[in-house]
C-alpha cells in the first residue's frame, strides 16, 4: 500500500468519523449533557491529550501567542458553542449539509483578508452554494416529526462560518509552526473560553449514564476532536490541501446513510435537491479555469 493510498484512507476515516458523530453528539445532549457542558469535555480532553502527547514542540514567539488566542475564538470556542448549539435544535443531515459550504466560505473570507483573488465562475459557484444552504434553511416539513428549525440551521451555519474564518487566521500561523505546535496552543486558549460556558450549564447534567452515552462522549473526544486532527495532519503531508478539502463533500452521503440505518432523521427531496446545489457551488469554487 503506497503512502498516497494511506492518506486516501486517512481522510475517508476522518470524514466517516465526523458522519458518525452527529448521531451519538445528539444522543449525548438528550438528557444527558447540556450541548455547553459536552463541549467543555471534548475541549478539555482532546487539549490534555495534546498535551501529554505532544508536551515538547518549538517555542512559540510572544507576538503569536495573540494570533493563537484570536484564531482559537473561531476555531473551538464559537466554532464548538455554536455547533453543538444548532446540532440540538436540527437535524444531523442537515447540520452535515450546511457544513458543505466551508469551502464557499473559506473563499469569501480569503478574498477579504488575504486579498486573493475571485474568479467569475468562483463567484457564480459562491452563489449556487449559498443559494442551496439558504434554501436548506428556508425550506422546512411542517410536519411534528421533523426535528429541523430555523433557529437550529442558522446556528450550524454560523458555525461553518466560524470555522472558515479560523482557516484563514491560522493559515500563516500553519506555515511559521509545526501543526502540533498550532493545535496544542490553539486548543489550550479554546479550553480557556469554553470554561464558563461549559459550568454555566453543569446543573442541567445527567452524570448517570449508561455505558453507550459514556463510550459515545469518549469516541467524540478521542476520535471526532483528537484524532481527525491527527489523520489530517497525516494526510497533509502525502497530499494537496485541496484534496484533504474535497473529502468533506462525502460528509452529507455517509450521514445521510447513518441516518438512515440508525433512524437519526428522513431525507427527503429537499435535502437532495439543496445537496446538488451546494455541490455544484463547491466544484465551481475549486474549479481552476477562468470564464
Amino acid at each position: 500500500m503506497t503512502k498516497n493510498t494511506k492518506a486516501h484512507i486517512a481522510l475517508f476515516l476522518v470524514n466517516l468519523i465526523y458522519a458518525l458523530s452527529y448521531g451519538f453528539s445528539k444522543e449525548v445532549m438528550n438528557g444527558y449533557l447540556p450541548a455547553f457542558t459536552f463541549i467543555m469535555f471534548r475541549v478539555l480532553g482532546a487539549t490534555l491529550l495534546f498535551w501529554i502527547l505532544f508536551f515538547k514542540t518549538e517555542k512559540v514567539e510572544k507576538k503569536d501567542y495573540l494570533k493563537l488566542a484570536l484564531a482559537a475564538v473561531f476555531g473551538v470556542a464559537a466554532n464548538q458553542l455554536m455547533f453543538f448549539e444548532g446540532l440540538f435544535h436540527t437535524s444531523s443531515i442537515n447540520a452535515s449539509i450546511i457544513m458543505v459550504t466551508t469551502p464557499i466560505l473559506v473563499l469569501i473570507f480569503s478574498a477579504i483578508l488575504l486579498k486573493e483573488r475571485i474568479s467569475k465562475r468562483k463567484v457564480l459557484g459562491v452563489f449556487i452554494g449559498l443559494m442551496g444552504a439558504v434554501a436548506l434553511i428556508s425550506f422546512k416539513d411542517a410536519s411534528p416529526q421533523n426535528e429541523a428549525t430555523l433557529y437550529g440551521d442558522f446556528f450550524i451555519f454560523l458555525n461553518a462560518s466560524s470555522y472558515a474564518l479560523y482557516l484563514v487566521l491560522v493559515k500563516p500561523l500553519m506555515k511559521k509552526y509545526a501543526p502540533f505546535t498550532v493545535m496544542k496552543w490553539v486548543f489550550t486558549f479554546g479550553a480557556i473560553y469554553v470554561i464558563p460556558f461549559g459550568f454555566s450549564q453543569v446543573a442541567g447534567a445527567n452524570f448517570q449514564m449508561p455505558l453507550d452515552i459514556i463510550l459515545k462522549v469518549g469516541f467524540v473526544i478521542v476520535f471526532t476532536t483528537f484524532l481527525t486532527y491527527l489523520f489530517t495532519m497525516y494526510a497533509l503531508d502525502k497530499v494537496m490541501p485541496t484534496t484533504v478539502s474535497a473529502y468533506v463533500y462525502l460528509q452529507p452521503v455517509l450521514t445521510t446513510v447513518f441516518a438512515l440505518l440508525l433512524g437519526y432523521g428522513k431525507p427527503n427531496l429537499i435535502h437532495f435537491v439543496c445537496a446538488v446545489a451546494i455541490f455544484i457551488g463547491v466544484y465551481l469554487v475549486s474549479f481552476k479555469k477562468e470564464i
